[in-house]
């Protein structure tokens, strides 16, 4: 079942709001269980983890910030 234009601009900002500060405060968790890598291999896994954590949602974001099509 496809979600609304405003539907997706409503969990488009719950998942801003709620889910993004808490997954880097995973983020930053997992990393601080390791020795501290060197610069650019922290910088890889940090952008890494961001891919990862936008590919789950590329459905939901996708064309919130046009005009609503229903409109």
């Amino acid at each position: 079942m496809a979600l609304s234009y405003k539907a997706r601009r409503r969990w488009s900002l719950i998942i801003l709001l709620v889910g993004l500060p808490l997954y880097i405060i995973l983020a930053i968790g997992l990393i601080g269980l390791f020795e501290r890598p060197s610069i650019l291999l922290e910088l890889a896994i940090y952008v890494g983890l961001g891919i990862l954590w936008a590919l789950p949602f590329k459905f939901v974001f996708k064309g919130v910030g046009k005009e609503d099509p229903d409109a």
